[in-house]
């Protein structure tokens, strides 16, 4: 049984915080590389919660079965699958495009669903024709575009006109992440580290802004919250030493003992037995 674990309670810095750098709150764009992450080490860390989560933003986005001929959709940071998987059940693989600068992702979903169009290619730079999608979608991706602006730019261009684009990102700038009790922790031992609060998407009303800024209407933001459970604190750590995203990249970077000084904090904070992590996301909805 599973108790459960609110993220909050392991806060990361926030905008008053005296430890914030001037200026970190700014930008748009934070680019991370997946390039030498596998499709299995993603799923065992942040796929945990983007499964679930996938159903739920494409009932927001409105993609559900029985599309009709010639609609196809578009998932743009496809990953692995995780949200590409749900939008070939309800409309067809052949209905659905995928998109991902990541080699091992593309390889991963050519594997997984071959009959999905799979490229490998960037958000700011669709290789689509204009109009080509009844609803584009980004989820979990737009913090790490390196123009996120110019991404749902292209995401609007690529879409329909009355056409949906929508995006997810997790709500770290309230901590309700799912790293949150990672990033909270690594704030408390260190304070000048500021994790991803401040990542474009992921406080609130600033997805809406974004899309905004891009040219879609009638932009709506809402919340969705899913649920994971761990059987054990080993199994909870052991895919952020995977050196996955910026959790897992600045791990595995730590010198051997600070490393273990962070295992140490995390485990004395967490649950010895099983528990549950919750993760809320800010995502939004938009019309071209």
């Amino acid at each position: 049984m599973c108790h459960g674990l609110r993220a909050s309670a392991f806060r990361s810095p926030t905008a008053g915080d005296s430890s914030v750098r001037e200026g970190h709150a700014s930008p748009y764009s934070r680019a991370v590389g997946f390039e030498k992450v596998s499709g299995d080490a993603y799923g065992r860390f942040m796929g945990r919660y983007a499964e679930p989560l996938a159903p739920l933003f494409a009932d927001l986005a409105g993609v559900q079965a029985g599309v009709r001929a010639g609609h196809r959709v578009l998932d743009v940071g496809c990953g692995p699958g995780a949200l590409t998987a749900v939008l070939a059940d309800r409309v067809g693989a052949d209905a659905v495009s995928a998109i991902d600068p990541a080699p091992p992702f593309v390889a991963a979903i050519r594997e997984r669903l071959p009959g999905v169009d799979v490229r490998q290619g960037r958000a700011e730079d669709l290789p689509y024709d204009d109009a080509s999608f009844a609803a584009a979608l980004a989820q979990l991706v737009v913090h790490f575009m390196t123009d996120p602006l110019a991404g749902l730019r292209e995401m609007r261009r690529v879409t329909r006109p009355g056409g949906v684009v929508a995006a997810c990102v997790w709500d770290h700038g309230s901590g309700r992440g799912p790293l949150t009790p990672f990033w909270g922790t690594v704030g408390q031992l260190w304070p000048q580290v500021h994790g991803e609060s401040f990542d474009a998407g992921a406080r609130e009303g600033h997805l809406v802004r974004i899309l905004q800024d891009a040219g879609l209407r009638d932009v709506e933001q809402s919340e969705l919250t899913v649920r994971v459970c761990y059987g054990s604190f080993e199994e909870w750590w052991t895919p952020y030493t995977a050196g996955v995203g910026p959790a897992g990249e600045w791990l595995t970077g730590l010198e051997p003992e600070r490393r273990e000084q962070l295992r140490s904090a995390c485990a004395h904070r967490l649950p010895d037995g099983p528990f549950e992590v919750t993760a809320t996301a800010w995502a939004v909805v938009g019309r071209v």
